[in-house]
């Protein structure tokens, strides 16, 4: 009896939220000390999209979701799982994608949460591929990544403050024709650099008192040089190490789409190792680093912007706390992409 093979499994849709309120680079630098130029010149960032003081992951999140199911064509109650990738969640439980799939009306679907700082997109795009190829009766998923990073961000940490921002960016995964989809994940952990980047306060460990709130160990920490190093290492190991595995090249992929936690570093980086300016997406510049949405926010502005031919072979690079990083080749079918421009819906 011959066993049926499961669908390739691709991107049928994507959709991206930034909350209303843009923050420059002068209003940013006055608070953490700086002039604009030193940001430019050291980050390569020239706005961020903050939350309003009302505005939660969830509720950016959900605004993503519905645009990609919009973009896809698939209502949320369709949905079969929603998995949800942060580092800053609404609370420490429930799982933020619960809240989603409340908000999004996606009645149908598990929800659940996949941590893995500003790694988490991919990794949660795995776990949606395998449950999509592997569950009976499931046929699409919607991965959202995002991040709320405003609201843990020491405004006076000149290291921090002109980095992290808000946003979030969504896909809605199901099966796509022929060899299409993503294949070929690449996924790694080091813990032993956990400490690098990392907010210490209001979890087990140190939990919220009066004393972690006035050290300020409920902002973000990073260790900016450790952090640097580890990208310039690991990053071309990445590539090399997944286009080795494939017998591909540089010239064989017609664009790399990665996280963005810096814009210059990314791009030197990248140079370093010969992959050429107009096939690495740069979004970073008009959205600072927002974590798990930085990879599918690029993938989908890409998309939107009418970069992505039909049957482009994608390679997705993400890096992030944990330290964690992970690849995944993406043979791109066509999806749409919508930015959802309304404010994001409230939770009740």
């Amino acid at each position: 009896m011959n066993q049926r093979t499961p669908p390739a499994i691709g991107v049928l849709g994507m959709g991206t939220y930034l909350p209303e309120e843009v923050r420059g680079n002068v209003e940013v630098g006055r608070l953490a000390g700086v002039s604009a130029e030193w940001i430019v010149e050291r980050t390569g960032v020239v706005e961020r999209h903050v939350a309003a003081s009302g505005e939660a992951a969830s509720d950016l999140a959900a605004a993503a979701v519905l645009a990609a199911c919009e973009a896809a064509g698939i209502p949320p109650d369709r949905l079969d799982v929603v998995i949800a990738a942060t580092s800053t969640p609404d609370e420490l439980g429930p799982a933020t994608a619960c809240r989603v799939q409340a908000l999004t009306g996606a009645a149908n679907a598990v929800a659940l949460d996949v941590s893995a700082a500003c790694s988490g997109w991919l990794f949660a795009a795995k776990v949606a591929h395998d449950w999509l190829s592997t569950t009976p009766g499931s046929r699409y998923a919607a991965v959202v990544g995002v991040e709320a990073y405003s609201k843990f961000v020491d405004p006076a940490h000149r290291g921090t403050a002109v980095l992290f921002a808000d946003g979030a960016a969504a896909a809605v995964l199901g099966p796509v024709p022929g060899d299409g989809g993503f294949r070929g994940f690449r996924l790694g952990s080091d813990g032993r650099g956990a400490h690098h980047v990392l907010i210490p306060g209001g979890g087990s460990r140190t939990p919220a008192s009066a004393r972690s709130l006035a050290n300020g160990l409920h902002h973000i920490h990073m260790d900016g040089r450790a952090v640097r190093d580890f990208i310039t290492e690991v990053f071309p190991r990445m590539v090399e190490e997944t286009l080795t595995e494939h017998g591909l090249d540089l010239k064989d992929i017609d664009a790399f789409i990665t996280h963005q936690p810096n814009p210059l570093l990314l791009r030197t980086v990248a140079a370093g190792i010969g992959i050429p300016p107009e096939r690495l997406h740069i979004t970073g510049d008009r959205t600072g680093n927002i974590g798990a949405a930085s990879a599918p926010f690029a993938l989908a502005d890409a998309a939107a912007g009418g970069l992505l031919p039909d049957r482009a072979r994608l390679l997705v690079c993400v890096l992030g706390a944990g330290l964690t990083w992970g690849t995944a080749l993406l043979t791109w079918t066509g999806a749409p992409a919508l930015h959802a421009a309304a404010v994001a819906p409230s939770a009740p």
